[in-house]
């Protein structure tokens, strides 16, 4: 592929997704992102592993706050793509900088489910960083946990 052109948002949200599911991390808790409409969104199955509290069987806060941070990273990589004129590979040195300086999460219900989906939205998004707003559901639609986010590049 010929790094000097700009690809179209779809190969650039593709070639994402690609990445982000061969790290390490992603690839030990078995999360997979997906470019799915235009955006990408955070899978994870519901495992014995990912409990936190065995007594009620609700998955561990951190789970939830790992996809809500890993999903909003991910996201405003491709905005920062979708927004800037340069090639990929100009934009690969802000994305490759990316990097969370702060995390918030509300957790709304507890974590029951089969699967859980993240989705993540840009509030704002300037030179040096940007601000996003993530939420977490399980596979019957139902908010398990919201979260905002600031990323400095």
């Amino acid at each position: 592929m010929d790094k000097t052109k700009r690809v179209p948002i779809e190969v650039a949200g593709a070639q994402l997704v690609a990445a982000f599911n061969k790290t390490p991390y992603l690839t030990f808790n078995q999360m997979e992102m997906r470019f799915e409409d235009d955006t990408i969104r955070c899978y994870l199955d519901a495992r014995r592993e990912l409990v936190g509290n065995t007594h009620f069987n609700i998955l561990h806060g951190g789970v939830a706050a790992t996809m809500l941070d890993s999903i909003a990273g991910i996201v405003a990589m491709l905005e920062l793509y979708r927004r800037n004129q340069g090639t990929l590979s100009e934009q690969h040195k802000k994305m490759a900088r990316l990097a969370t300086v702060d995390l918030r999460v509300d957790y709304l219900a507890p974590g029951r489910g089969k699967q859980y989906i993240a989705n993540a939205e840009v509030i704002r998004m300037g030179r040096k960083g940007c601000t996003m707003r993530m939420e977490m559901v399980n596979d019957e639609g139902k908010s398990i946990a919201m979260g905002i986010a600031t990323f400095a590049y």
